[in-house]
């Protein structure tokens, strides 16, 4: 740091950083299981797809994480699409080729992929 402004541009950018945070309790989340299971059995294509996917089509309020094991191995790569004032929907099995058909009909119209769904699969 050699100046007043860059200290000032580093507090602004934290701020904004720490604002996300407050506003992702109010976005849609898509929470990826990447314990050695899940990326064992391909999480880490599945979750860089979506941010591409949400990045592609400049969706806003829009959070991907990762999460550890969920518990069913033999279901990874498995996710979790949360919508505030929904409930949560799982997806199992899910390969990079799916995710555009989840943002297109889950996330950006409401209405979940039943076929992909923790249901179908049982």
């Amino acid at each position: 740091m050699k100046s007043l402004a860059e200290l000032q541009a580093i507090r602004e950018k934290t701020l904004g950083k720490i604002s996300m945070r407050k506003d992702a309790d109010e976005s849609t989340r898509i929470v990826i299981g990447m314990a050695t299971c899940g990326i064992a059995a391909g999480a880490r294509p599945v979750m860089l797809k979506f941010m591409d996917e949400i990045q592609t089509r400049g969706l806003q309020n829009v959070t991907v994480s990762q999460t550890g094991c969920i518990g069913m191995c033999r279901l990874e790569p498995m996710l979790d699409v949360l919508v505030p004032g929904k409930e949560k929907v799982t997806y199992v099995k899910v390969k990079p080729e799916m995710v555009s058909r989840i943002v297109a009909e889950h996330i950006v119209n409401g209405r979940p992929v039943q076929e992909y769904t923790i249901g179908a699969a049982e």
